[in-house]
């Protein structure tokens, strides 16, 4: 530990400087906080305790956002953009009889979010004059727009967006058939809910992250260090250990608002 060289080192989040054996330590709670975001995206229950089990090892799991709408919003199978827009206003038939808020974003993979493109070019892929695709700002002396960010449909407003997750081939990219998740539609805006700690009824976003903590706890994330280097004093391991933890939920509020577009 004493033997040390200083190297000048760029992180995967933009930094940059000169460290040590440190690096790792950088590296490692980058990691960490990935697999927290994943957690509240993938995470799911348990379920029942039995042989080798999850339950039986004494893991509750914690409900993603994906398993929370399946569990408790609605699920679209196989859109299409040769399904057209009667698919669509079939969803929108659906939340008319849940929520019906009015803003709401679609989060996409590549392949869905270009069927929503065909979707409403084809609506008016006749219009007089030429094409009217994209933002209808279209002109010769620029490139033609083929994509569509945002759109109207009966009283709601939506917005287009790529969700890297679902493109990237070694997160949900790489998956097809029925386990594919190709997209998600959030509503934006607030809901009203009874707090049973505090109360009293509190406005929350439809989608948040909540974190366990007291007046002297706070697990949203704690780090410290064990060892006997790197500043530590706490045993006689001639090492030093970065220790990471957080507790927190992913809380879907109003789920029967969301709606998860799978695989065939």
């Amino acid at each position: 530990m004493a033997q040390i060289g200083w190297v000048e080192v760029a992180t995967e989040d933009g930094t940059s400087g000169y460290l040590w054996y440190l690096k790792a330590e950088s590296e490692t709670r980058l990691r960490f906080e990935d697999y927290l975001e994943m957690s509240v995206v993938e995470g799911e229950k348990a379920g029942v305790a039995g042989a080798g089990s999850a339950a039986a090892a004494g893991y509750k799991g914690t409900q993603g956002l994906f398993a929370a709408i399946e569990d408790r919003g609605n699920v679209n199978v196989g859109f299409t953009a040769a399904a057209g827009l009667d698919t669509f206003d079939d969803i929108l038939k659906n939340l008319d009889t849940q929520g019906a808020i009015e803003e709401n974003m679609l989060f996409l993979q590549r392949q869905t979010s270009l069927d929503f493109d065909d979707m409403l070019a084809a609506i008016s892929g006749g219009a007089q004059g030429g094409t009217a695709y994209g933002l209808f700002e279209n002109s010769e002396e620029m490139a033609l727009n083929l994509g569509f960010s945002g759109f109207r449909r009966g009283s709601y407003d939506f917005y287009k967006t790529d969700w890297k997750y679902l493109n990237d081939a070694s997160t949900r990219g790489g998956m097809t058939g029925p386990s594919s998740i190709e997209g998600v539609l959030v509503p934006a805006g607030t809901s009203t809910v009874y707090d049973q700690v505090l109360g009293t009824n509190i406005r929350r976003p439809f989608l948040h992250v909540r974190y366990r903590a007291s007046q002297a706890n706070d697990r949203r994330m704690k780090q410290w260090v064990t060892g006997s280097a790197g500043g530590a004093a706490t045993s006689d391991l001639d090492a030093m250990e970065v220790n990471f933890l957080s507790e927190r939920c992913l809380c879907v509020q109003g789920a029967n608002n969301f709606v998860l577009f799978k695989g065939v």
